[in-house]
């Protein structure tokens, strides 16, 4: 078929059709050359493009000081904290507060049961009408120089111990009821109806929320962290109830033991909040400042891409001309400025704008 296409005078006789077969091999034969051609045109023009240099802008690597700073978060209070609980013992007749309640002061809060101080009360009391009636029976026998004087003595000693004692009676049984000292909110309620409450055992802790407290994060940190922070250390504070405020504030204690439920060390913040008015229990975060300098390698942050953790990328360039891709392992991040901890060698310069275009085969042109 291919010889006789190539030579038209062969005798060679052919089966009907044959000649538009002919023709149509033609045609797919040019049709291939056609494309063939047009894929060398295209992937011309591609290679053409690849080849453009790309308008960069680029930053050097520099060595910055980062501020250590601590982040921690924690629940609003005040700063004076009452923890209201009963002279005596006995049984929780009433709480009638709930966690959460604003209370003012002088407010009645919960009460013991009176059965057992008013029992003592009056036991007290028959004890003092037996002693001066034997003071009476002996102050008219020394009248009479039957009783001598150390027996009428006694009895006065022992009339004097027994209303000293009803005194004592009396003074705790104005105890049975627990008041408000100030304006405040409950934050945790100890006890409850039927329970017995030891002597000075909390029953309520109450927040003082008077003109003269102040208002207190209360932050736990690690071993580590508490070691950086000081008394006095500066810190900025978020409130979430505030998402457009920020609110300065100061580490005014650090305790001295860890919390035997967490392990943390709990840190007060005393915040200044500037004529805001939060409730006691909201939620907010500190950034505290350690006052130490680290020094680093930095690059502005528009440089870096497709961050994942502690790890991203960034296009470098020595040449200005040529560009490479490295793997950098990131540190701290403050303001627009991002601390590298490895990947990058003093020297280099990082890609900041026009990164998006390139790959490690691109050439550049710095603007």
């Amino acid at each position: 078929m291919i010889v006789s296409m190539l030579c038209p005078q062969s005798k060679t006789k052919y089966a009907p059709g044959y000649k538009m077969k002919k023709y149509m091999m033609i045609y797919l034969m040019a049709f291939t050359l056609l494309a063939g051609a047009c894929q060398e045109q295209e992937k011309a023009k591609v290679i053409a493009v690849s080849n453009e240099a790309i308008p960069v802008h680029i930053a050097p690597v520099q060595t910055g000081g980062f501020s250590q700073q601590i982040e921690s978060s924690g629940l609003l209070q005040t700063e004076e904290d009452s923890r209201l609980s009963f002279k005596t013992g006995g049984v929780v007749e009433s709480v009638l507060v709930n966690e959460g309640d604003f209370v003012k002061r002088g407010q009645l809060l919960a009460t013991l049961r009176n059965t057992e101080i008013a029992a003592q009360v009056g036991q007290v009391e028959l004890n003092v009408q037996k002693a001066e009636r034997d003071y009476q029976r002996i102050q008219n026998l020394y009248k009479d120089s039957v009783a001598t004087l150390e027996q009428l003595q006694n009895a006065k000693t022992g009339l004097d111990l027994v209303k000293q004692s009803l005194s004592v009676a009396l003074f705790n049984q104005q105890f049975i009821k627990l008041i408000a000292p100030t304006d405040g909110f409950v934050i945790k309620k100890l006890s409850n109806n039927g329970e017995i409450a030891g002597p000075g055992t909390p029953v309520l802790l109450l927040s003082n929320i008077s003109g003269n407290s102040q208002w207190i994060l209360k932050a736990g940190l690690s071993d580590a962290q508490w070691a950086l922070v000081k008394t006095g250390s500066n810190a900025e504070v978020h409130i979430d109830a505030y998402p457009e405020k920020k609110f300065s504030g100061k580490v005014s204690r650090r305790s001295l033991t860890a919390d035997p439920v967490t392990g943390s060390f709990t840190v007060e913040i005393r915040i200044d909040l500037q004529g805001s008015a939060p409730a006691v229990g909201m939620y907010a975060k500190a950034i505290i400042q350690t006052g130490q300098v680290t020094y680093a390698s930095v690059i502005p942050y528009a440089a870096l891409l497709e961050a994942n953790g502690n790890k991203g990328f960034v296009f470098v360039t020595r040449d200005k001309k040529t560009v490479q891709r490295k793997n950098v392992v990131i540190g701290k991040m403050q303001e627009n400025r991002i601390e590298i901890l490895s990947g990058l060698e003093s020297g280099d310069f990082v890609i900041v704008t026009g990164s998006a275009y390139l790959n490690e085969r691109s050439t550049i042109i710095v603007e």
